[in-house]
């Protein structure tokens, strides 16, 4: 009979989570730890596979094995080449209606004018709080293992994969997250760069090395900051931002956007046809010929087909002339 209990209640917690707003990592981990009393040990601070899956189940490409998506890498080329802009991209997204849940501005940028794009992989910072260190430490301790360190998460990263920070917006008096020589490490493994809601240092040097990064300042290394790591490849909020882990983030002097795996060839698509339209509909005003409410009112036979046409195949013979 408990045993029967037991498992309709492991069915409706499983079932309201899929329910809940996804930045609830805390529901989550209660519920791996009803669900899988031998792994949810040590995993207070990050997805079980399941879990990931779960949270991000529209995601159509592989995974890694911890469950995270993988977008491939030609698809991030695709975007990088194309310089897909941020202001682009939240208008394809708006479409799907995706508005501005996944976009911050007010950035500071290493290097003006670069553009950034990657695989989200997310670690969260929590200011030190006696109790929850010491709590995570007993966990890590019951399980043979040791609380994770910043230098963990960054020895996690793979090529194309762009760290974001969650430091709260911490820059005076907090812990900087890397200076010149682990913003290099950054760099040559990922080839990405980084986005953190927090504090930096030695910043002349390390543009030298050609990394791109998001901050909010710049700050002297101290003693006097420290913060732990909470989280590793949860769902977390940048500023307005809420990023998955596994989204392609992108990021240009606009601000930065999350683009959810599912969207990706979508905003791709959009893109380029948006842009075909910018092009057909500034020839048409190059020609000295039409009107501005013969383009942007209502559009008459021919000039309709000619413009579907053109955005559609990208073919000059649909140009006006």
């Amino acid at each position: 009979m408990k045993k029967n209990l037991l498992f309709v209640i492991r069915g409706r917690l499983a079932a309201s989570l899929r329910r809940l707003p996804m930045s609830i990592i805390v529901v989550s981990a209660l519920l791996a730890a009803l669900m899988r009393p031998d792994q949810a040990g040590a995993q207070i601070h990050t997805f079980t596979k399941e879990q990931m899956e779960a949270f991000t189940a529209l995601n159509p490409y592989g995974r890694f094995p911890d469950g995270r998506p993988m977008i491939p890498d030609a698809v991030i080329d695709s975007v990088r080449n194309l310089e897909i802009k941020v202001i682009e991209a939240l208008e394809a997204l708006a479409a799907r209606k995706y508005n501005n849940s996944q976009f911050d501005a007010g950035w500071k940028t290493l290097i003006p004018g670069k553009k950034i794009a990657g695989r989200a992989f997310t670690v969260q910072f929590m200011p030190p709080r006696p109790d929850l260190q010491e709590a995570m430490q007993n966990e890590a301790k019951k399980n043979n293992t040791t609380a994770i360190s910043k230098s963990a998460t960054i020895d996690m990263l793979q090529k194309n994969d762009l760290a974001v920070i969650d430091l709260y917006g911490k820059v005076e008096g907090g812990l900087p997250y890397v200076g010149d020589k682990l913003a290099y490490y950054i760099w040559k493994t990922t080839g990405t760069g980084f986005i953190v809601d927090g504090g930096i240092y030695f910043l002349e040097t390390m543009a030298q090395s050609g990394i791109q990064a998001f901050y909010r300042g710049g700050t002297p290394l101290t003693n006097t900051g420290f913060a732990i790591v909470t989280g590793v490849n949860i769902p977390i909020r940048i500023g307005d931002a809420v990023i998955m882990p596994g989204d392609l983030v992108i990021g240009d002097e606009d601000g930065i956007l999350a683009i959810p795996p599912h969207l990706v060839t979508d905003v791709i698509k959009t893109t380029i046809a948006n842009r075909r339209r910018d092009i057909w509909i500034k020839k048409a005003f190059d020609l000295g010929r039409y009107k501005s409410s013969e383009i942007y009112g209502r559009m008459q036979e021919p000039l309709q087909k000619m413009f579907n046409d053109y955005r559609a195949t990208g073919d000059p013979k649909y140009l006006p002339k």
